[in-house]
């Protein structure tokens, strides 16, 4: 079961410094307890200040920690600060283009994809990202999405996601209670802010992976 973190540093709490705390905090414990991707998508700061956040969450990252930096729609701050890779929103950036960027500095990178359809599914497939972000399953901004899993599952099933190259993490209203829908429709994991900033990562990540 694939995990992924979105942050969101405006959802905590506090001056903006001590969100920023807050947010490096959370990002060293969804490292340390197993969370594969964490997407930094801070969408309101100025390139520098994105920048100078990516320097401190590659820092944040334990030493030997499997999980992977992605930078949002940025390959340019990612190759900066040496994140692992970016995640592109459903418009933006190719995925080839992303991919060539990183190769001729001589970098590996990992690509993800937003996506919103089973059109935008199959063009990050065929485009070669490595996984992709299907959403709103649940919810978005707060409202129900009535038809989102069912969406999911019909999209996996004719993806044949469950055992394709490229893993399908479903996104939008995700809570512990309902995660394990998600993957009984096919999907390889799941993405989330809330659910990872609110709780005690160690505990979700046991609880994810135990079923």
């Amino acid at each position: 079961m694939l995990l992924c973190y979105i942050t969101d540093s405006s959802q905590f709490p506090g001056t903006e410094p001590e969100k920023r705390q807050r947010l490096l905090q959370k990002i060293t414990e969804c490292a340390s307890a197993g969370v594969d991707y964490i997407q930094l998508r801070e969408k309101d700061l100025s390139t520098r200040d994105l920048e100078q956040l990516a320097l401190q969450a590659m820092s944040a990252l334990p030493r030997n920690s499997p999980a992977k930096l992605l930078i949002n729609s940025r390959a340019d701050v990612a190759l900066a600060c040496g994140a692992h890779g970016v995640h592109l929103p459903a418009v933006d950036l190719a995925v080839g283009d992303a991919r060539g960027i990183f190769a001729r500095c001589g970098r590996t990178a990992v690509i993800g994809v937003s996506t919103h359809s089973l059109d935008e599914v199959s063009h990050a497939e065929a485009a070669g990202a490595d996984f992709t972000v299907f959403g709103p399953v649940f919810e978005k901004n707060g409202k129900a999405n009535p038809a989102g899993l069912d969406m999911l599952r019909r999209l996996c099933h004719r993806l044949g996601a469950s055992a394709a190259s490229m893993p399908i993490l479903a996104l939008g209203g995700i809570t512990a209670e309902n995660a394990g829908r998600c993957m009984e429709a096919g999907a390889a994991g799941i993405a989330a802010i809330r659910l990872f900033q609110e709780n005690d990562v160690a505990s979700l990540v046991k609880r994810f992976r135990q079923n």
